[in-house]
């Protein structure tokens, strides 16, 4: 009975000695996040685009904070220039009259808080898609569809693609890199694997033509956000520089990237 008593005190010191803990994570000062992604779809005019600009924010804030009152503006290498407005006070800058030219330089400028933010890219080709195939049978179960994009990739040229599959049922969309190191001119393919596809659904499978810089970037990112994730500009477990610098202050460098990219698109049924 003595011991039956003390093994009872003993379960409930343990038991109620509970404290909550504070974590303190440090906080620094929100940097510019630019997500500014110039698309051009295949057989669009592509005049319409936007930049988004927001702030970093703490690591356990639910909400990402606009950057707003920016200036910003691209420059290609005919000095046209393609002025961006923003759209209320929601971070997000649009402009209607953009002209995409292949294998021309663009000047991305931002103006923010009285520093200036610039980058550098060149809008890049990408194949059409050849056909796609689908297997309901695939994965390791046996029981996922996959789906295969075939595309035939331009002999003599280092090529480098960012993938997305952006699929009608509600699960997170897919982002994924390849490059054409191994398979230089030869038909390849987009590969894409989920087990909750079934008849009727669809998804929109898209191929965006990169550099190399990007690539590497994304790349990065995917490894290590998890390709399934939410977004490439979520906190990250450490920071990747994109190509976008602060010419005014190099200390305060902002996050995100500058692409530009020409996109094949299809929209794929399940049958």
């Amino acid at each position: 009975m003595k011991n039956i008593i003390i093994l009872l005190l003993i379960s409930i010191s343990i038991f109620s000695c509970e404290d909550v803990i504070d974590v303190n994570v440090p906080n620094s000062e929100p940097r510019l996040v630019i997500d500014a992604s110039i698309n051009w779809i295949k057989g669009t005019s592509g005049n319409e685009q936007s930049i988004k600009l927001t702030l970093t924010a703490p690591y356990f804030d639910s909400s990402v904070p606009p950057a707003n009152d920016a200036e910003v503006f691209i420059t290609d290498s005919n000095n046209n220039v393609f002025i961006f407005v923003e759209d209320g006070n929601t971070g997000l800058y649009l402009n209607s009259n953009f002209t995409p030219v292949l294998n021309t330089d663009y000047y991305l400028t931002i103006n923010y808080k009285n520093e200036i933010y610039s980058a550098t890219e060149t809008l890049l080709a990408v194949p059409e898609f050849d056909f796609v195939e689908q297997n309901l049978e695939g994965g390791i179960t046996g029981e996922e569809t996959e789906i295969k994009a075939y595309f035939t990739d331009p002999v003599n040229e280092e090529n480098y693609y960012f993938f997305e599959y952006i699929p009608s049922i509600p699960v997170n969309k897919t982002l994924d890199t390849f490059k054409d190191e191994f398979v230089n001119g030869n038909q390849i393919f987009g590969f894409y694997v989920e087990e909750d596809l079934t008849t009727n659904d669809s998804v929109i499978i898209r191929n965006y033509g990169v550099s190399e810089r990007f690539y590497e970037f994304m790349f990065i990112l995917l490894q290590q956000t998890g390709a399934g994730g939410g977004g490439p500009f979520e906190t990250q477990p450490a920071t990747v520089r994109g190509n976008c610098i602060n010419t005014t202050n190099q200390n305060n460098y902002p996050l995100g990237y500058f692409r530009l990219s020409e996109v094949a698109e299809i929209n794929y049924t399940i049958e």
